[in-house]
């Protein structure tokens, strides 16, 4: 593929070349993948291109560039530490646009005046970013309220910077073998559905009605709420939150708050959104964080929300106490689990660099470790190893990078570590009772019963085959009894397995009726004839283990 040089495309063609040139040499490839061959890095070029300038000059570029470093900046598999840290710190702010355009999308989007739909509009920004800027305002019911306007002409600016990057990526993946093996069309998939997402106010009002749902159990814990009527893609109204960022925090302030009963209802929050729920606010950092003026959190910004499938929980789960409890084996299965794996991947590399890795974190102060910073590194290693973690995982590490420094901020004395072992109990029961629901029970009895009724005709094949003249069967006479006792555990085996089903439904109906004797917060007779059946189940998988060890003893000291 060769790049189309469209005219329209020259002067960005020229930044991203420029910006390429002036990082070809750095420290910023010196992964085992992207090293550069005769190793020099020449004193000015390092100086010009430390991590910081990098910020500095994607900040330079505009929003596109700006939001894709606060993507790579939570991939360290594609990036090094160092460049890692100075991109978590990016920010996209920039002069605010005049109040005549916010009077000119305001009305254009709501379909009337500001004047006519709020009693006070402040033309004043509290907040200007790349992608839109924030106002405070009053509606006419009295109510305060907060509107984010997105600036003018973006999403056409954006769109135009993607074609170019997309160009980009392809002639990089056609001609480069680092391209291909760092995926980074698959970074590149990603970097646009989160910005598109920002993009979308309406998808934004959506995350904050469903986030402030999950989160319902946690009363310190709060997010700002939508006003439906004033939303639309390019206007965001919402809750005003009076309250100041944790970072304002004075050494006075905090004496005079519960900041460890906070860190933890904040960390317990986050763990019940990733673990629970599925669906998380990826970006807490300190800006994005306020303490109200009722001694509560509010999490600000929720443009970007990350997604984590079910059947990713439970492993994030397992791997998140593994960590914590510093069993680096265990880790390294779980990863390796859910992980891509490259032409170039060593296991036994791997598990050596996790096994230092967490080693190093067990013989740590348990104050100094950060499980967010640990999971970054595992991420590395993986990366460095030839290892595709999932981009789940790079996001959860950034995100509780960002929650160990906020609970830091609020308690200095909060332990990460300590929170997720303590927590981890009660989030596997909320996980257990969100898989109990009475739709996933009935599907799970729909689908015995297809199993069950598929038996007979399944039986009546193999009684027909039996019966067939040219099925040819050849018994030794020594086989018989051996034979005859192989068919009778099978018929039991099969007569007990069709009992336990049974069971196992009767349970799933009983589920469903109510009854003041409950177990564990259900139905208690429902509760007992699932025990009964787990029970049943263990002694059948007992009995066939122990059983076929006999029989295979046997079968061996007949052909002797």
């Amino acid at each position: 593929m060769t790049l189309s040089l469209k005219p329209s495309h020259l002067r960005r063609y020229a930044e991203i070349g420029r910006l390429l040139w002036k990082y070809s040499r750095s420290d910023i490839f010196k992964t085992s993948a992207f090293a550069n061959p005769d190793g020099a890095i020449a004193a000015t070029d390092n100086e010009r291109a430390r991590p910081e300038a990098l910020a500095d000059d994607l900040e330079a570029m505009g929003p596109t560039f700006v939001k894709l470093g606060q993507v790579l900046s939570s991939r360290p598999d594609v990036l090094p530490a160092p460049y890692i840290k100075a991109l978590s710190r990016l920010q996209d702010k920039v002069k605010p646009f005049s109040f005549a355009e916010v009077e000119r999308i305001v009305q254009s989007e709501l379909g009337v005046r500001i004047s006519k739909a709020f009693s006070f509009f402040d033309s004043e920004p509290l907040a200007a970013a790349s992608l839109g800027q924030v106002h405070r305002a009053t509606l006419r019911d009295g109510r305060d309220v907060v509107v984010k306007v997105q600036r003018p002409g973006i999403r056409e600016q954006i769109a135009q910077d993607f074609e170019v990057v997309e160009e980009l990526v392809e002639f990089l993946k056609s001609h480069t073998r680092l391209a291909r093996r760092y995926q980074l069309d698959k970074v590149l998939e990603e970097f646009q559905r989160t910005l598109l997402q920002e993009l979308d106010y309406q998808r934004e009002a959506a995350n904050l009605r469903q986030i402030a749902e999950n989160l319902r159990e946690f009363p310190r814990v709060r997010v700002p709420l939508p006003i439906t009527d004033y939303t639309t893609r390019s206007v965001l109204t919402m809750e005003y939150v009076t309250g100041r960022k944790i970072t304002q925090l004075t050494p006075l302030a905090r004496t005079e708050l519960d900041g460890c009963g906070l860190a933890e209802e904040l960390f317990k929050a986050y763990l019940k959104q990733v673990l629970v729920d599925g669906v998380f606010h990826a970006d807490p950092h300190p800006g994005n964080v306020y303490l109200t003026e009722d001694q509560e959190i509010a999490l600000l910004d929720l443009g970007m929300v990350g997604h984590v499938a079910p059947a990713m929980q439970e492993k994030l789960i397992r791997l998140l106490l593994a960590v914590a409890e510093g069993r680096s084996d265990e880790a390294g299965t779980i990863a390796i689990e859910i992980s891509q794996t490259g032409d170039t991947f060593s296991e036994v590399d791997f598990r050596r660099r996790l096994s230092v890795l967490i080693g190093e974190q067990k013989n740590s102060a348990l104050a100094e470790i950060e499980v967010g910073s640990v999971i970054l590194q595992v991420s590395r290693s993986a990366a460095e190893t030839g290892l595709f973690v999932p981009s789940e995982l790079s996001l959860l590490g950034k995100t509780l990078l960002q929650l160990d420094q906020v609970g830091r901020t609020l308690d200095p004395t909060f332990n990460p570590n300590a929170s997720v072992r303590r927590h981890v109990a009660e989030i596997l029961n909320q996980q257990l009772k969100k898989s109990f629901t009475s739709g996933k029970f009935f599907s799970s009895v729909l689908e015995l019963k297809d199993f069950v009724g598929g038996l007979p005709p399944k039986v009546n094949k193999i009684l027909d085959a039996l019966g067939d003249p040219k099925l040819e069967v050849f018994i030794r006479p020594r086989d018989k009894h051996q034979l005859l006792a192989g068919l009778n555990h099978s018929a039991n085996r099969i007569t007990a397995g069709l009992l336990l089903a049974a069971l196992i439904v009767g349970a799933a109906l009983l589920m469903r009726v109510p009854t003041e004797f409950q177990l564990f917060g259900y139905p208690g007779i429902a509760i007992i004839c699932f025990l009964a059946a787990a029970a049943g189940g263990l002694i059948l998988l007992v009995s066939i283990v122990f059983q076929d060890r006999k029989h295979k003893r046997r079968v061996r000291e007949l052909w002797q």
